[in-house]
């Protein structure tokens, strides 16, 4: 592999890695927020004692999220100086007012809420704790506004060689950017309802505090059948909008190779392993789905791979303008695949809970103790498809991911914080798999008995 291809590898590794803890600290912030409301109102104590309990996870959690984030944003100077120089005026404007306007507002409330146990009035604490989750989903809007402008680029003009910012509005009403916004969300929301169900099922099963783990499972159930099948409506409307954006990538999602009407959703396809064998050898397909997913109509037309080639050859110049097509189809499926389990498993759990049934159903606990790895599944081959399947563009018909790398960078440096990299993050996964496991598996702390303060209820410091 040269430099290129190894800092592709590098910052795939770390996007992957650092998406695993951002749904959930975005996902457990809302949820934590939401607990500790119940517990404002009702002062019953199952709900502060989950309130704590959540909130311990969903500090390990936004640790470990700061941590790889600062790794993956250094990479932009390290080895993609050419897209820094041709993108910075853009790109660091929404990337600027997400570590100013969102990331510092969460971290100082989330400050304000761990020490502010029994120092703050109880209703200014408990707006800590929603300012954190805003924040959290600001933090995520902005991002999502810098990758959404690399997909359908807006409100710019080529000046010197490089693209110079005309309209900050335009870049964050991007419509890709609030359609991946909306998408995100949900997602946060799904992966954080199945980790509270998982070890929910877990202590359950043990008998363990089965009052505070059967309500915060009844809370995350139906956030996930909900959540999930929300999803999948958003995730129809991206698909039309990826359509129009960018057509090659709809039509590698799906192996679509010559330009058709009528075109079918393929089911399982085979074909010869390389980035563009410009057909299948077998395919097994509904007919018209994947028109109307695309266009709300069962006849319309969707653009081949092959056909796509030449337009892009005659408007762009030589080359190969279609991603590697096994991963964009394959990572498209595992996407969908997951979130229809998902739906599947929401549901069910609805109807046990309405049923009453959800506290002695043995075999439905157990299976939710596997739940968590479908948002995994789905959010890494969300990313992957997204990325992926805009290749050879770092930014969609204007930057080539080959002219975006650092020239002066060699192999052998990108080489060695590769393997640096991958190791510490190999660290950090073992050391803080552990703690969260461990914390998890203890369960919410007992509650001490109340202190006299100001605000009225117990001082309740967190030991954190």
């Amino acid at each position: 592999m040269d430099s290129l291809e190894l800092a592709r590898w590098q910052f795939g590794i770390t996007t992957v890695y650092h998406f695993l803890f951002v749904p959930v600290t975005i996902g457990l912030a809302a949820f934590t927020a939401y607990f500790q409301t119940r517990w404002h109102r009702s002062g019953e104590e199952k709900w502060l004692r989950a309130t704590k309990f959540w909130g311990k996870l969903l500090l390990i959690s936004f640790a470990l999220g700061v941590v790889t984030g600062i790794v993956q944003e250094f990479q932009f100077g390290m080895n993609w100086s050419n897209y820094s120089r041709f993108v910075g005026d853009i790109f660091g404007a929404p990337l600027a007012m997400e570590a100013l306007a969102a990331f510092f507002v969460e971290s100082t409330f989330l400050g304000l809420w761990i020490f502010g146990w029994g120092r703050l009035p109880r209703k200014l604490h408990l707006a800590t704790i929603w300012l954190v989750a805003g924040s959290t989903a600001l933090s995520a809007y902005f991002i999502l506004a810098a990758n959404s402008w690399m997909q359908h680029p807006v409100g710019y003009e080529i000046k010197g060689g490089k693209a110079e910012l005309t309209s900050i509005w335009a870049v964050l009403t991007n419509n890709t950017a609030i359609y991946a916004f909306v998408h995100t969300i949900l997602g946060c929301l799904i992966t954080a309802a199945t980790l509270i169900i998982a070890i929910s099922a877990w202590h359950m099963l043990r008998k363990n505090e089965v009052e505070i783990f059967s309500s915060c499972m009844r809370v995350a159930i139906p956030v996930l059948a909900v959540a999930a099948l929300s999803t999948a409506i958003v995730g129809h409307f991206n698909g039309s909008l990826m359509t129009e954006q960018q057509p090659m990538k709809m039509a590698a999602a799906d192996a679509v190779f010559e330009t058709q009407s009528n075109a079918g959703l393929s089911l399982f396809a085979i074909g010869d392993f390389e980035q563009n064998p410009e057909g299948l050898n077998r395919n097994i397909e509904i007919p018209g789905l994947l028109s109307f997913i695309a266009e709300l109509d069962f006849d319309a037309e969707v653009k081949g791979i092959n056909d796509l080639n030449e337009e892009y050859r005659a408007k762009y110049g030589p080359g190969e303008y279609a991603p590697i097509v096994a991963v964009a189809y394959w990572s498209w499926r595992a996407m969908i695949g997951a979130g229809f389990a998902m739906i599947a498993a929401g549901f069910a759990g609805w109807w046990l809970i309405r049923k009453r049934k959800l506290e002695v159903s043995r075999r439905f606990l157990k299976l939710m103790l596997f739940v968590p790895a479908l948002p995994v599944i789905a959010n890494t081959a969300g990313w992957i498809f997204t990325e992926m399947g805009r290749q050879p563009w770092v930014v969609f018909g204007m930057l080539k991911t080959s002219d975006a790398a650092s020239p002066s960078v060699s192999t052998a440096e990108v080489a060695i914080t590769l393997v640096g990299f991958t190791l510490l993050y190999g660290v950090l996964a073992v050391i803080a798999g552990r703690i969260f496991l461990e914390k998890a598996r203890k369960g919410p702390d007992p509650e001490r008995a109340p202190q006299p303060n100001d605000g009225g209820e117990p001082d309740l410091a967190l030991a954190y």
